[in-house]
């Protein structure tokens, strides 16, 4: 025996067809929203770890410039190389740096 569909049937099939189907696009849509904010995320991630990490860096640097500085024999001896100070009877000769 066949069973007829009648239009009623039709329309309503039709009808939920198009309702999972709008569906399942807005659920495709979001998840590939979320997606493209994780990749994003990711990579920002990235690019502040590296920042982080360089200006951790810069940190210890100056953490060591700072105990450096508190040696008075370090400042004298910085401030004679930096801005050519002398010693009595001492002479000071600069010589030019070659960059290759």
């Amino acid at each position: 025996m066949k069973k007829r569909i009648t239009k009623k049937t039709k329309r309503r099939l039709t009808f939920l067809s198009g309702i999972i189907l709008l569906l399942v696009g807005v659920i495709i849509s979001s998840v590939f929203k979320d997606m493209c904010q994780v990749f994003k995320n990711k990579n920002e991630l990235a690019i502040l770890t590296d920042k982080y990490n360089t200006l951790l860096h810069d940190e210890e640097s100056l953490q060591s410039e700072i105990k450096k500085l508190q040696d008075s024999e370090y400042v004298a001896r910085y401030a004679r190389e930096k801005f050519l100070y002398s010693l009595p009877n001492e002479v000071i000769i600069k010589l030019p740096t070659t960059k290759e």
